[in-house]
């Protein structure tokens, strides 16, 4: 029997294969290897789960595939499951459309504490970029490179500098940067026991800001953050949104607001019901 993982990495999906099969790609390329993959699958057809067997044996444990019936956005019901399914003592959570570079888990890792999640961001990409990046792109990390980006149709920004940052430069942007350190679905970890403790997503939570929800929990409960936005980096592949409703961001809203004026550290709305 294989000793306990280090961390595990919770991945959601649906049906969005090739995004997932690049995302995949990258995980396979990390330089830190003892961890756990979960799809949290909120109801993809066929191709999801083909596509996880026919990748799995690219990793030292074989991917776990959670999943559930569609029955429209459950993105916080099946994190939910997926959380129970872990084995590490500690979750590092992104998205099938996030291509993480090779010292990604690594850096979770290097920088994870007692007390403490990390808030890691994204580097958003277009969509003619998004298609144009191949396996090979990702082995060799040209995809994490803003030449090559800027060959591909990436427009000069700013932003950029969240790719091109690194060592002491990437930690004084973490530090300066005015953006809040918080729980970000796409790029974000803590411990277990304290996401349990809080008792997990808020499955009332559909939308937009289910997962800033549960790190303001979090927070709410005295567990601190700490910014990693610079030095944790994933691509984030372009995709269409037709999913969302207003009602699902008002809903959302509300449930935030009601969060941060009670200064709730637990929903009865998660992984236990009453």
């Amino acid at each position: 029997m294989m000793e306990k993982p280090q961390i595990a990495i919770i991945i959601s999906t649906y049906n969005a294969v090739e995004w997932l099969k690049k995302t995949l790609w990258g995980y396979t390329k990390q330089s830190f290897t003892d961890f756990e993959l979960i799809i949290a699958d909120d109801g993809s057809d066929y191709r999801t789960k083909a596509l996880i067997n026919s990748l799995s044996s690219l990793f030292k444990r074989p991917i776990v595939h959670v999943w559930h019936e569609d029955n429209g956005f459950q993105k916080s019901v099946i994190l939910n499951k997926a959380l129970l399914v872990c084995k590490a003592d500690y979750i590092l959570m992104s998205d099938g459309d996030c291509i993480p570079e090779k010292d990604f888990v690594l850096t979770h890792i290097k920088y994870r504490k007692p007390n403490y999640f990390l808030s890691g961001g994204y580097f958003k990409l277009p969509m003619v970029v998004s298609q144009a990046i191949t396996r090979e792109d990702i082995d060799s990390q040209k995809c994490f490179d803003i030449n090559w980006l800027k060959s591909q149709g990436l427009k000069r920004s700013l932003k950029n500098k969240k790719l091109s940052a690194k060592g002491i430069q990437s930690n004084f942007l973490n530090m300066i940067t005015p953006t809040k350190a918080s729980w970000n679905g796409h790029n974000a970890s803590g411990w277990k026991s304290d996401i349990l403790a809080i008792n997990g997503f808020d499955e009332r939570m559909q939308y937009g800001g289910q997962d800033r929800e549960l790190g303001e929990r979090l927070k709410n409960k005295g567990v601190q953050s700490k910014q990693i936005r610079y030095c944790a980096i994933c691509v984030h592949l372009d995709h269409a949104r037709g999913y969302v409703k207003e009602e699902m961001l008002n809903n959302n809203a509300r449930i935030r607001k009601e969060t941060r004026i009670m200064k709730k550290t637990y929903t009865d709305y998660g992984i236990v019901k009453k």
